[in-house]
């Protein structure tokens, strides 16, 4: 079997690409290497540097779709910009490539004299979601609509029923919740999904759209400011620079290790079960961004101070859990790597590696001047 890797120079990308390699796939990729998320050039790491076929342009270049795709079985479409405040004000930027490199992607596969993909794995978010599912006191279960700034000015960051307004709780949410994104980048990647299925029913083939909670691990850009929380708490925790977590501190996200995603991408492209599916992929636990705070500061010595700052971003969400049943039933999926040892594994990798957030700051002050960013 014959794979297309879009991305595949990238985190996920890299770490799906050994596992096929190993597998006895044979694999192409295609990467642009975004200087944001690739800051020392057009290079794979020296492990991938000989037995996949890599191909440098964007995925809007249609002449580098055709030689990519060429005698391929299998699309795994990875390729995208990520980060969620980044697309508050790069609004452009992200529809160009999420949802345009995903239009050109379709337009080509939907035309070409010889296409023989047969499946297709899309990358998607639990962005898509939004708030997600909430259970409430008076009503059961709800799916909040997007916080309100007055509540978030006053430290209230709890979502509220949207039938009675009271404060209510997380839980896991399954595929069948709504699309609310609350973000640019959510609602490139809804989007992004609905269109790899619309395509996938219109040519009666197979679609996976994965919709990923929190990646980590080993591999993923210590430099790109956007590119996640851990990597920003380990830069500063790393010189003893005060770590910031916005809000109160309470917020939950599912950090799910990136060999378990890569697991659940494997199991998509080679499961006999056919059809259309979205399905999430994460952890199933939530885990609060002051403990990721206190466990980042503690691998380095607890030298730096934890300052839970009370501001937020416009975009963000609370909290997000997910129902992981249907990853069970279709995928065979089981997360394997506890928060605990793969931010162990994280740490130590990203502690040989001394490379911090560039313009971690910068990014910031670009969403306060926007009035993206308060308090």
């Amino acid at each position: 079997m014959k794979v297309l890797v879009t991305g595949g120079a990238g985190f996920i990308g890299t770490h799906l690409c050994r596992r096929l390699l190993h597998e006895g796939w044979q694999v192409s990729v295609l990467d642009n290497f975004n200087p944001q998320i690739h800051p020392h050039g057009q290079k794979l790491p020296a492990d991938l540097s000989t037995g996949l076929t890599l191909f440098v342009a964007d995925v809007r270049d249609r002449a580098a779709l055709h030689r990519a795709l060429e005698g391929c079985d299998a699309l795994v479409h990875l390729a995208a910009e990520t980060g969620t405040g980044q697309s508050m004000y790069e609004v452009s930027r992200y529809e160009g490539v999420n949802v345009g490199g995903t239009a050109h992607l379709m337009d080509y596969l939907m035309n070409a004299k010889e296409n023989h993909i047969q499946r297709i794995v899309v990358a998607s978010s639990r962005a898509v979601y939004g708030e997600g599912k909430y259970r409430c006191e008076t009503h059961g279960v709800v799916y909040p609509k997007e916080r309100l700034v007055e509540d978030m000015d006053a430290g209230n960051f709890e979502p509220r029923c949207p039938h009675c307004a009271s404060f209510c709780r997380p839980l896991p949410t399954d595929e069948g919740a709504p699309y609310q994104p609350t973000s640019f980048y959510g609602l490139t990647k809804q989007i992004q999904e609905q269109m790899v299925l619309l395509f996938a029913k219109a040519r009666g083939i197979t679609a996976y759209a994965l919709r990923f909670q929190n990646v980590y691990g080993p591999g993923q850009s210590l430099s790109n400011p956007y590119t996640g929380v851990l990597a920003v708490f380990a830069g500063q925790a790393r010189q003893g620079k005060p770590i910031y977590v916005f809000e109160d501190g309470e917020e939950s996200r599912d950090f799910v290790y990136v060999e378990d995603v890569v697991h659940a991408v494997v199991n998509a492209l080679k499961t006999s079960q056919e059809g259309l599916y979205t399905v999430n992929v994460g952890s199933g636990q939530p885990t609060t961004l002051r403990e990721v705070a206190e466990r980042i500061n503690h691998f380095f010595g607890n030298r730096s101070a934890i300052k839970i700052t009370g501001s937020y971003r416009l975009g963000d969400i609370r909290h997000n859990i997910a129902d992981l049943r249907l990853a069970k039933e279709l995928l065979d999926y089981e997360p394997r790597c506890s928060f605990p040892a793969g931010l162990q594994n994280f740490l130590h990798w990203a502690e040989a590696h001394h490379e911090e957030a560039q313009g971690y700051e910068a990014s910031l002050e670009q969403m306060r001047q926007r009035g993206l960013m308060r308090g």
